[in-house]
């Protein structure tokens, strides 16, 4: 017989199913190509009959079905997948669901309805819409969806994680600084133009950083490819014996392997092509993306961050300055947990307060410094 917790934990369960059916669902609405709509409709339509799975044990123990509402995280990254596309918000749905594709495993319930294997299989259709084809094999989409997605939704990378760290930083540093130079007492125009260098440099040297590890990943890739195309041209039947056996090794017979890089290998152009992205990992239409449009998204997203400790020096002085900074900088650091939250699975106020603790703590620790440095300096 249920025992009484057994009422909350399948409540909770139809909670997360109603959840991930209306986000698939978004995600169908604003993504462009049919065919992996397609894909969208049918994973939501399982969360859906999933959800109806525990409306029926909800009935069976005579409990009263609740009206849920959409979470909050479920509304958060929906909005965001509308605003920024669904490669926005991919990564961080493909790790949710990596965290919850466990859940039902300990669950008999679940486990005598096959939903952990349903849950599983979502994960695996998650990994390769959020990866490149030749990282996760074709598992779970079909070939020529896989083929349409590549290189579009790898663009994307995660770029909610970097969003969010990336102003966490200029924030977190920023903050920092000018919290240390108004620990030390020092005249409210000399704040603000600390607080200022600060931004500046801290953005140019996240962005010059950017640039060039990008850059260096582009000439890694470019060296690793030429490489690659001199080994073909030298000893072909080695690089085509290591194709058949990467195909092999994603599930195909040695017949039909061999068939299949003995087709790619009559054009060599294409046999490249497929050699570096299925034994180097690289797209060579990629090749790390642009170097200046990564510097000048760290440019952004430091600066971002690093604005709102500093503002409010040009409007006030004296401690309301420091009053002020504080708060709209609480107010960012609570933002950035929240943000946080939407990778993790963490709750958004858990994520939140922890944010605020560690920011306020950096905070705490440079401003007791500067004190100590502006009184030992000024006698």
């Amino acid at each position: 017989m249920p025992d009484v917790t057994d009422g909350k934990r399948y409540q909770s369960n139809l909670q997360g199913e109603v959840d991930s059916a209306a986000l698939y669902r978004t995600l169908a609405d604003v993504e462009e190509n049919p065919e992996i709509v397609q894909v969208y409709r049918r994973l939501a339509a399982v969360e859906d009959a999933h959800a109806e799975f525990w409306r029926k044990k909800l009935r069976a123990l005579n409990q009263r079905i609740p009206r849920l509402h959409v979470g909050f995280r479920t509304r958060a990254l929906g909005w965001l997948a509308k605003r920024f596309g669904p490669a926005f918000v991919l990564p961080a749905i493909n790790t949710l669901e990596h965290i919850d594709s466990g859940s039902y495993d300990r669950q008999p319930e679940a486990v005598a309805g096959g939903l952990p294997a349903a849950e599983r299989s979502h994960a695996r259709v998650l990994d390769a819409l959020a990866a490149p084809m030749h990282g996760k094999g074709g598992k779970g989409v079909p070939g020529n969806v896989l083929a349409s997605i590549e290189g579009r939704h790898r663009t994307g990378g995660n770029a909610l994680r970097a969003s969010v760290l990336g102003a966490n930083d200029g924030l977190v540093s920023n903050l920092s600084l000018v919290m240390g130079v108004a620990g030390a007492t020092v005249p409210d125009r000399t704040i603000l133009i600390t607080g200022l260098a600060g931004l500046l440099a801290g953005a140019c040297s996240m962005a010059l950083g950017e640039w060039l590890s990008v850059n260096s990943t582009r000439e890694l890739y470019q060296s690793q490819i030429a490489t690659e195309k001199e080994e073909l041209e030298n000893v072909p039947d080695e690089e085509k014996g290591e194709l058949v056996l990467i195909y092999q090794a994603k599930g195909l017979s040695e017949k039909e392997a061999r068939a299949l890089a003995t087709r790619l290998f009559a054009d060599k152009d294409q046999a490249l092509d497929t050699l570096v992205r299925e034994e180097l990992g690289i797209d060579p239409e990629q090749l790390g993306g642009s170097a200046w449009a990564a510097a000048a998204s760290s440019f952004c997203l430091f600066s971002a961050g690093a604005v709102f400790p500093v503002t409010p020096y040009f409007f006030l002085g004296g401690t309301a300055a420091v009053a002020a900074s504080l708060v709209s900088s609480a107010v960012a650091l609570i933002l950035i947990g929240i943000g946080t939250a939407l990778m993790t699975g963490r709750g958004p106020v858990f994520s939140a307060l922890r944010q605020l603790a560690v920011g306020f703590a950096a905070a705490g620790i440079t401003f007791g410094i500067g004190r100590l440095i502006g009184v030992s300096i000024g006698g």
